[in-house]
């Protein structure tokens, strides 16, 4: 009974500490594909087997039901702590190379996303590369303000040349 009550405990903070969860069923994985898979994501998650009554229970102190009808048969979670996204193509791309790996559902920012919308987070461009587009529109911007500042003093004062040309004349 202690063992099951620190089991929960212990999962309920990995909920709360997450940013986001992701629930799979492994059906069939051997336990070397599930180092790979674990090693895949290390950077981003952990990938924890639990027991699916001691998960729902958990996942429902931490105030996440999104899980309570996807519990069923072996099921284990990737509990993010970095890049959602990155942690999403992981398991999209294992579970290409290993069929047997099943995305059954996830839970991101406060809500529950089911299995084809963690794919559409999988389809997302990474952090990085989203920040390098948002740097590249930001650097365009200020050229142009830089462009548009520049050519102000520049017409102002050819404005002003023509005036006093045409006042000599």
């Amino acid at each position: 009974m202690a063992t099951k009550d620190a089991t929960v405990a212990e999962l309920q903070q990995k909920f709360e500490d997450s940013t986001a969860v992701l629930l799979t069923e492994y059906r069939g994985l051997t336990v070397a594909q599930l180092r790979d898979l674990r090693n895949s994501i290390r950077e981003h998650a952990t990938y924890a087997v639990a027991k699916n009554t001691l998960t729902k229970i958990a996942a429902n102190n931490a105030g996440i039901t999104a899980f309570d009808d996807e519990l069923a048969g072996p099921s284990a979670l990737a509990f993010v702590h970095g890049d959602t996204v990155a942690v999403a193509k992981a398991l999209r791309d294992f579970a290409k190379a290993n069929p047997l790996l099943v995305v059954k559902a996830g839970y991101f920012d406060g809500n529950a996303l089911s299995a084809a919308e963690v794919g559409k987070l999988a389809d997302l461009e990474s952090r990085e590369v989203l920040l390098a587009k948002a740097a590249g529109a930001m650097k365009a911007s200020l050229f142009g303000a830089a462009q548009l500042f520049n050519a102000l003093p520049a017409k102002a004062a050819r404005g002003f040349g023509a005036l006093r040309d045409k006042q000599d004349a």
